[in-house]
This record gives structure tokens, sequence and C-alpha cells, in this order.
């Protein structure tokens, strides 16, 4: 199960971080549906724009996988998304579409969008041996 947890657009300040006795909608969110699953079998969709709020995020879900969107074109730091959300117990599926499929419009679109791609794996590859988890 993939559940939405935090998104990384402005209308996020609508409902998610609404705060109820002290409690965020978000951390709602994530503290009642971590008893439905299991970190074999749910995961959580976290925006990678606000990646400082991984931190509180992974008090609540420090052993889920999450999928973090919005590296790249949306401005999403993908050196911020592995400081607040990497843990040597669980990884982060992190996405970058935007930023690879409008790497280019040209005849070269397949090379610009694989050197796009390439360029976020070597620095996500960093940020992994930098913490020693690879």
């Amino acid at each position: 199960m993939v559940l939405l947890a935090l998104t990384s657009n402005k209308g996020a300040d609508d409902f998610q971080y609404h705060n109820e006795d002290g409690i965020k909608l978000f951390e709602r969110v994530l503290s009642v549906s971590r008893k439905w699953g299991t970190t074999d079998n749910m995961m959580y969709v976290v925006g990678a724009t606000r990646a400082e709020m991984l931190k509180d995020i992974r008090k609540i879900v420090p052993d889920h996988f999450l999928l973090i969107p919005g590296v790249g074109a949306q401005r999403g730091s993908l050196e911020e998304v592995a400081r607040y959300g990497l843990t040597s117990r669980c990884g982060l599926l992190v996405n970058s579409s935007r930023g690879i499929i409008f790497a280019d419009d040209s005849r070269r679109f397949a090379a610009t969008a694989g050197e796009k791609a390439r360029e976020i794996q070597m620095e996500m590859e960093q940020y992994l041996s930098e913490r020693n988890l690879i």
C-alpha cells in the first residue's frame, strides 16, 4: 500500500499542516495508518520540496520506505532529502520525473534524459556512500 502523507504543493498548507490538539493532519495520518500495515507492505509519499519535514516524519515512521517526488523541476533538493530522510534501516524511492522528461525538447532528448537520470543516480550514490549505506 502506498499512502499520501505530505505533498509539496502550496495546497498542503490548507489541510496537511492543519493543527488540531497539537498534531498536524499529516502526522495523524502517519500515526494512524502505520497500524494498517507493516514496513514490508506500506510506504508513504512525501514531497521533496519540504525535505526538512522528513525529520519529523522519520520520528513517526522510521522504518518505512518513502516515495519522494519533486526532486529537480519542482526544486526539491536531493541533498536535503538524503540528509533528512535516509536511514540505515530502510530506503527512499526518489522521483524526478519532470526533471528528466523535460530536460530537453530537441532530437537529443533520449541522450539528455539519460544523462540527467545518471546525474541524479550518481548524486544519490554519493550520499549513500558518505553514510556508509552502500
